[in-house]
């Protein structure tokens, strides 16, 4: 039996172990970790590697941000001024959040920390109203996800950009990505994301955690009140976590740094002691991670996605290029590999095999690869797809069942959409 085979059999185990709830979203995600490294799937090395991800570490660094954050009268007052203009309104309260989220992820290339930052107000809000986390996180963290560097700003100036290296490095100089051309693709899905997260999303969620969040376990008992200094630099320390992620590359910092820079002086300021630090981390979440991403590193590793990819282009001339029969077979496959390998690394197989499509037949290559972009962006399905799913999952107390209730209508929106305007405006003839 081959590495492969072996590989998508541990892989279809693990999804079917996340669904059955027998046991912890993390224990079984290390199973699976522990299943690839004993059959060879996954070196020992490489999987321990895992456990010092930096997205782990970015995750653990702003949650012990947010944690502070947490003890400041500010994010109770802001929490309580949106509900107040929402006044009572799940729709009108989720639409403030939903807009906040989708603003920071043009500036920051990383849901995971937009997810983060809106989260623990979101959570107060949604307190103060009556709700569990369960009925409002997935729509703040889909959104984020789903709406990521749309706009030329940010992080999302240099998309173009991207793109355009990919075309060099294949030679094919005969169509060229314009600054806008993303942002051309992508704004409509942005905008009906937000129509759809702030209004519709929420009749599919949950209103009880599927599952006990570690937020949930550590919540209770009192505090005593941060003082005047503390409270000053909770706040100062949380929004200048944001403001350096946002400016991560001008500053020459990774994002780890940042977030665990800004974790250390919520305790070296008193707004946190070493042992409330320690307590606000996510092990059971954190785990899961680091499970899935060995898990995606073990598949991509395997060759399932070249061997997928490899298969397209015979589809594609059994259509005759068909813009939007071509469109939805490279949203589709794409969409599909990025719940269970990491949204990079799909690119980096379907771009290539984008353009040599193209270039076989003399088309435009510049609408399928900002579908690429799109599909890969859309991986808010399953822990595996990237590392803001289990973020979202711990937060809200989901399962993978009740993920992928509240996942396949706008799985779907996402699919039509995207085909439907990006092939429009950018025919491959």
């Amino acid at each position: 039996m081959s590495q492969l085979t072996i590989c998508l059999i541990i892989f279809a185990l693990t999804v079917a172990g996340y669904c059955s709830g027998a046991y912890s979203l993390a224990t079984i995600s290390l199973t699976s970790m522990m299943a690839l490294t004993l059959t060879g799937c996954l070196e020992a090395k490489e999987a321990i590697g895992y456990f010092a991800n930096t997205n782990v570490i970015m995750i653990a660094g702003m949650c012990v941000v947010a944690a502070g954050f947490n003890r400041t009268r500010f994010c109770t007052t802001v929490a309580d001024r949106i509900s107040g203009i929402a006044n009572g309104s799940l729709h009108k309260m989720m639409l403030g959040y939903v807009v906040i989220g989708v603003l920071l992820s043009q500036f920051i290339q990383s849901p995971v920390v937009v997810f983060g930052i809106v989260a623990p107000m979101l959570m107060a809000s949604a307190e103060s109203m009556g709700l569990k986390p369960s009925k409002v996180m997935f729509p703040l963290g889909a959104v984020t996800i789903v709406t990521c560097c749309t706009l030329p700003v940010g992080a999302g100036a240099t998309i173009a950009a991207e793109l355009n290296g990919y075309l060099e490095s294949y030679g094919y100089l005969d169509y060229t990505v314009g600054m806008l051309d993303p942002m051309k693709g992508r704004l409509p899905l942005l905008i009906i994301s937000v129509i759809y997260f702030a209004f519709f999303a929420v009749r599919l969620t949950p209103d009880e955690p599927v599952v006990q969040t570690s937020y949930s376990q550590k919540k209770g008992g009192t505090k005593e009140p941060l003082k005047a200094f503390q409270e000053y630099a909770a706040i100062v320390i949380f929004f200048g976590d944001a403001l350096a992620l946002m400016f991560a590359g001008t500053l020459g910092l990774a994002n780890w740094q940042i977030t665990v820079i800004g974790a250390l002086l919520m305790i070296l300021c008193g707004i946190l002691k070493p042992k409330e630090a320690t307590a606000s981390l996510p092990m059971s979440m954190l785990l899961l991670i680091v499970g899935a991403l060995a898990m995606s590193g073990a598949l991509s590793g395997t060759g399932a996605g070249e061997l997928i990819g490899s298969r397209i282009g015979g589809l594609v001339g059994a259509v005759n290029g068909n813009s939007y029969i071509v469109g939805f077979i490279f949203f589709l496959i794409p969409f599909i590999l990025t719940q269970v390998m990491q949204n990079r690394g799909t690119m980096l197989i379907f771009h290539p095999i984008a353009i040599a499509t193209c270039a076989s037949i003399g088309g435009n290559p510049v609408g399928l690869m900002i579908l690429i972009q799109a599909a890969c962006l859309s991986a808010f399905m399953t822990p595996m797809a990237t590392a803001a799913v289990p973020y979202i999952m711990d937060y809200g107390g989901y399962n993978q069942a009740s993920m992928f209730k509240q996942s396949w209508l706008i799985a779907i929106i996402c699919c039509v959409v995207s085909v439907g305007w990006i092939m429009t405006v950018f025919p491959i003839l």
